[in-house]
């Protein structure tokens, strides 16, 4: 049933949680994109990656506040130029499939994503990565071509996940069908819209998992996701609808959590393509765009205007002059630039109901500049398709990508550098602005090479001034988290990133 028809019928706050709930065993989370795919180290989204995190498990993760947490691992120790990290290893865990997680395991899931033959497409995280050294059973050495100083950070990014050996030789590329890790799920079956896991009996952490499986149902319309949550279908709907909290909150069986988050969103625009090569069309959108007014009607207030390429959260984060909303000086910037009636283009996003209303306030701002933009929402796979599919940049198809981004390591680098690296166009990284500026290449690369967090520091204060000034994207909002669950539900949390953690699932 679709939100507006329980509204016109005055039932929504009526609606109950389905009786007998807090007897349920399988947990089912609502989320509003399908997954692309099931290999973490082969698959570009936030959803794909956390579901996955289910199955699988790194070295390292991070808390509900993005701090660096021991998993498999249990401690690791650098030497002083940051090219060598020697790590001890949990003892006792098993794959899915009764095999030893081991030294082994370690060095075979490391240095197959960092294979370049393997084409892997997180290769980019790891890519530093000249061998894993074997010291015994319970102990790896880490040797990196270069100094990395968030090496530890990477490492709990959750596309660096440690795969069964005897899995990866039994399945080959069909991997990706066919998850073996060390989590607290086991993997049962994957459609379209459903991703279904069941519970691990033999998981490392005494008395967990607490549920007897996990679900995820992907529903991209907000309200049917909600009703769905009111129904009992789901239990957990993470990324909540803004414009809905005030509703929920006064339902007494659901919570809605509000976190801060380092998710930033952006419109990037193809700055290889006209006109977006010239880059006083690209801040004369910034100029159209009121970011106040983006947050108050995308985001229903849960959000701030980006101040930075890069959110306020994140270490190493600069603000910037803004660009306040004036629309004379962007019509002005217009004209100056060779477009005085403005001119058309396309953006595409998900087909979810936040991203197709963020695509449509856009079409409404730069209206008031003679920009008519085609708005197109994709599924998840399509719009994957479009963007990775492409080998060269002169042929994308790309013109503006509405997207967002965290960086899941929580460090400045993964914030940046994937995306606006002159040497990170798709399909190598995320820069889907094809944007290259010489020197905020070399700061990227200097920022990588120390482990000081004052050079560190100046090399990405210099990056996001060049950045903000050449406006390679439309710089929005960095919007809070929303998740909605039934009170009798508790272990769940999202992470800053928009990850999210189930393994602690209980129902009371």
């Amino acid at each position: 049933m679709r939100l507006k028809a329980l509204l016109a019928a005055g039932a929504l706050s009526a609606l109950a949680l389905a009786p007998g709930l807090a007897a349920a065993k399988t947990l089912v989370v609502g989320v509003p994109d399908n997954l692309t795919g099931l290999d973490p180290t082969n698959v570009n989204d936030t959803l794909s990656q956390t579901a996955m995190r289910t199955v699988y498990q790194g070295l390292f993760g991070f808390d509900q506040d993005m701090k660096i947490v021991p998993v498999l691992a249990e401690s690791f120790e650098a030497n002083d130029t940051a090219t060598e990290f020697t790590i001890r290893l949990r003892k006792g865990v098993k794959f899915h499939d009764g095999t030893d997680f081991n030294a082994n395991a370690v060095k075979i899931s490391l240095e197959r994503l960092a294979n370049p033959d393997n084409k892997l497409s997180r290769r980019s995280l790891i890519s530093m990565l000249d061998r894993v050294d074997v010291i015994d059973d319970s102990t790896v050495k880490i040797v990196l071509k270069t100094p990395f100083g968030a090496l530890i950070n990477t490492l709990a990014h959750p596309a660096i996940v440690i795969m069964s050996p005897a899995a990866l030789e039994k399945y080959g590329k069909d991997i990706a069908r066919n998850p073996v890790g060390t989590g607290a799920f086991k993997f049962k079956r994957w459609a379209a819209d459903t991703f279904e896991v069941e519970k691990n009996e033999h998981y490392w952490k005494a008395g967990w998992p607490k549920v007897d499986g996990v679900t995820l149902r992907s529903v991209p319309e907000n309200g049917s996701r909600f009703a769905m949550l009111q129904a009992g279908e789901v239990q957990y709907v993470t990324l909540f609808p803004p414009e809905l909290v005030p509703v929920a909150e006064k339902l007494p069986n659901l919570l809605v959590v509000k976190r801060p988050s380092i998710v930033g969103w952006y419109a990037a625009m193809n700055t290889m393509k006209k006109p977006f090569t010239d880059p006083r069309v690209r801040q004369a959108l910034n100029y159209a765009v009121d970011k106040a007014a983006y947050c108050k009607v995308v985001e229903s207030g849960f959000c701030t205007p980006l101040q930075s390429p890069m959110p306020d959260l994140l270490g190493f984060f600069e603000p910037q002059k803004p660009y306040t909303f004036d629309v004379a000086k962007a019509k002005a910037l217009l004209a100056e630039a060779g477009y005085p009636n403005g001119f058309e283009t396309e953006i595409f996003a998900l087909n979810n109901t936040n991203q197709i209303r963020a695509m449509q306030f856009l079409q409404q701002q730069l209206a008031q500049v003679g920009v008519k933009l085609t708005v197109t929402p994709l599924e998840s796979g399509v719009a994957a398709q479009r963007i990775w599919g492409v080998q060269k940049p002169e042929d994308a198809t790309v013109q503006m990508q509405l997207t967002g981004w965290s960086s899941s390591t929580g460090d400045a680098d993964w914030g940046l550098r994937p995306l606006l690296w002159g040497k990170g166009f798709p399909p190598a990284l995320f820069n889907v602005a094809y944007y290259k500026n010489d020197k905020v290449d070399a700061d990227f690369e200097g920022a990588l090479e120390t482990a000081d967090p004052a050079k560190r520091g100046a090399f990405y204060a210099d990056a996001q001034k060049r950045i903000w000034e050449d406006a390679p994207w439309i710089f929005l909002g960095a919007s809070q988290l929303l998740t909605a669950q039934s009170k009798n539900l508790s272990g769940v949390y999202m992470l800053p990133d928009r990850g999210f953690v189930l393994e602690g699932a209980e129902f009371k």
